[in-house]
């Protein structure tokens, strides 16, 4: 039986990243998946240019491009009655981001991964549990469609699949922390959405404790996002009853000026979404393991994170595994390395996916803030930053202390 050196469970953004990120290290990689390609899957869907920069220095970016959805360059973030608004602010050389379909984006990534050496896909493999040498996981048992066991075997095995990872309860990963989101997160895609205007722009809006979000996608389509207070279990049904009169008596209530453009759309699939989840946080690897993605992390998406935590966690994950000789003897101290760097990444916006799950009108002192930021370019660039990496928190907090009256 052949041993790979990395096998990678789940082959969507976070795998097939990976996948692609190690072969071209020169690593023997098998890449699985239960699901065949191209296929669809609950996702925020966007991609920031900070991500876009990593999809460009691996190579695939070009391709992705292939599909029709358009770049976007701008923002539009209302609450209540404060609107800031804005461009992304460029990072690196990239100034523009994407929400692409994922039955294109994946199948493109898969492909591409497939193409770099020492990589090999396995699709409709189902993996059912790890194999074990003592207390190290050296490969994973699994069934494909026609019922048929297999065994495959690897130095790593790599779970890459999703907020129900099986890899992630197979090794024992411990979790670290967590939150129960008080939201559920709803979407459905529209054709024959009016345009606000003739910039392409991401769309927030928060009325109090309802939200709401226009990301322009693949197809000439909308993907129309409701974000409902789980309290609220009047709405909660009606979503579950009569989707799309539900979408739209929504946003007609909370929202009506995009309740307008979207009064002659067409939804064109069915709704989407949670109406059940947590964030948390996992450990990150132990011997003869590792998770990426939702794996090992999972964020509101009400910040719209999950993808580039996805695809630059891989990166993360393959450098460190590219640039460490000895696994077997490194376990400890890789381990240590990889936490400790995928938190200082990642850990400030799943505090702030922590306060935007839990319900909570907003305040007097909500909306002031949001109203001095949105007076203030600079307050509006940071502010926008934090999404995209090229900002924190305490840069917002810096000019904002600027703004305010001596003696605040």
């Amino acid at each position: 039986m052949k041993t790979y050196d990395a096998i990678v469970v789940g082959a969507r953004n976070a795998g097939a990243t990976l996948a692609a990120y190690l072969g071209k290290s020169g690593l023997q990689v098998l890449l699985v998946d239960r699901s065949f390609f191209p296929s669809d899957v609950i996702s925020t869907h966007t991609i920031f240019n900070n991500t876009v920069e990593t999809l460009r220095d691996l190579g695939v970016m070009e391709r992705l491009l292939t599909d029709d959805a358009p770049p976007i360059g701008r923002t539009r973030a209302q609450f209540n009655d404060a609107v800031i608004e804005g461009q992304m602010p460029v990072y690196g050389e990239e100034a523009d981001s994407y929400c692409f379909r994922r039955t294109h984006f994946d199948k493109v990534l898969l492909d591409f991964a497939c193409e770099q050496p020492g990589v090999t896909a396995v699709e409709g493999f189902r993996v059912t549990d790890l194999l074990r040498e003592g207390d190290t996981v050296v490969g994973v048992r699994g069934q494909d469609r026609e019922g048929n066991v297999t065994e495959y075997r690897a130095r790593i095995v790599i779970g890459a699949d999703g907020r129900n990872s099986i890899v992630r309860k197979a090794a024992g990963a411990v979790k670290k922390t967590s939150t129960p989101s008080q939201y559920a997160s709803l979407y459905a895609y529209f054709s024959n959405v009016e345009q606000m205007s003739d910039e392409v722009q991401f769309e927030l809006y928060t009325r109090e404790i309802h939200r709401a979000y226009l990301f322009p996608t693949s197809n000439q389509q909308v993907c129309v996002v409701m974000q409902v207070p789980l309290c609220e279990t009047g709405w909660i049904e009606r979503f579950k009853r009569e989707p799309e009169q539900a979408i739209r008596d929504y946003y007609k209530v909370y929202f009506p000026r995009p309740s307008e453009r979207i009064a002659d759309a067409v939804m064109e699939e069915p709704l989407r979404g949670l109406y059940s989840y947590e964030n948390y946080w996992y450990e990150g690897m132990g011997q003869g393991w590792a998770l990426v993605g939702d794996a090992i992390c999972f964020k509101d998406p009400g910040v719209g994170q999950g993808m580039h935590d996805a695809i630059f966690g891989a990166r993360m994950l393959s450098e460190l595994l590219a640039g460490t000789k000895d696994w077997e003897q490194s376990w400890q101290m890789m381990a240590e390395q990889y936490q400790t760097r995928i938190e200082n990444e990642f850990m400030a916006r799943y505090h702030q996916a922590v306060t935007v799950t839990q319900v909570a009108p907003l305040t007097e002192q909500d909306l002031g803030a949001f109203q001095l930021i949105a007076s203030s370019p600079l307050a509006t660039e940071k502010f926008l930053g934090f999404f995209n990496y090229t900002a924190e928190q305490e840069d917002l907090g810096a000019v904002l202390q600027t703004l305010l009256p001596a003696g605040n």
